[in-house]
């Protein structure tokens, strides 16, 4: 199997890509896969976060080159970039939380990965491009992503120029939440999916679909969609009763409802 699922803790689980020997290309298989991964996992009601991983040496090098090469049909093509695209929209319009936990380097549909993911946490040794020009092909389905996570100018310098970033740099303008020594990585991740999965399940469905969709509107419209997705929110059990507990001071007791 090119994708792995593995249970952590109470309610967090991973899902790793396990295709080491092409870098954990996006080949047709692997994106299938990581489809119906996260198809599952959205509908899994004890999954309250899911951490994305690769396996051997580094996250991801972006699309298979060689399965690539060997398309040479148009209609191949648009179905390759148009699956690749169909699981980034799965990971932000999915009601669970996703977190990229990067090692090594995520390039190209790789760094479009990291970026489609509503946290982000990598090594300090990772390294982060969009190296399209480089080959001929410019990254223009990652940018859809990557744009969306930093400034126009900072991205455009990455895909004009083709070099990769730094965990440092990658961290200063968005792209990462933050970075941590290889020993750390792991238990700094955990300890946010932990906090995470911690919150009411539906109050976290609520929000996460609220912000990816007012992103896109304009001011008046986005302000007139939060305050109906508030009101939605307010009707909630979990609301009424966080209220509670945080008047009375005590913890919590959510019931997802």
């Amino acid at each position: 199997m090119t994708v792995l699922v593995k249970n952590l803790s109470a309610g967090v689980k991973k899902v790793i890509i396990n295709d080491p020997k092409t870098y954990n290309s996006l080949s047709f298989k692997t994106l299938n896969n990581l489809i119906k991964a996260f198809k599952k996992l959205d509908k899994d009601n004890s999954t309250k976060v899911i951490i994305l991983e690769g396996s051997g040496k580094g996250f991801s090098a972006g699309h298979n080159l060689k399965e690539v090469r060997g398309l040479k049909k148009r209609s191949k093509y648009l179905k390759l970039f148009n699956l690749c695209s169909k699981l980034m929209i799965k990971i932000v319009e999915g009601r669970k939380p996703v977190i990229a936990k990067v090692h090594g380097a995520a390039y190209a549909a790789g760094c479009q990965l990291a970026a489609s993911c509503d946290l982000a946490y990598s090594t300090s040794d990772a390294m982060f491009a969009t190296p399209g020009v480089n080959i001929g092909l410019f990254c223009s389905t990652p940018m859809v992503a990557v744009s969306r996570k930093v400034s126009r100018k900072r991205m455009m310098k990455m895909l004009l120029t083709g070099e990769p970033i730094k965990a440092s740099y990658a961290k200063e303008i968005g792209l990462i939440n933050d970075h941590f020594s290889k020993t750390k990585l792991n238990s700094e991740v955990l300890k946010v999916a932990k906090t995470i999965a911690s919150k009411s399940n539906l109050t976290i469905k609520i929000g996460k679909q609220a912000f990816y969709k007012q992103l896109e509107m304009p001011l008046r419209k986005a302000y007139a969609y939060t305050s109906k997705m508030m009101t939605l929110n307010m009707m909630a059990m979990d609301a009424h009763e966080g209220i509670s507990a945080f008047l009375e001071k005590r913890k919590p007791k959510w019931k997802n409802k």
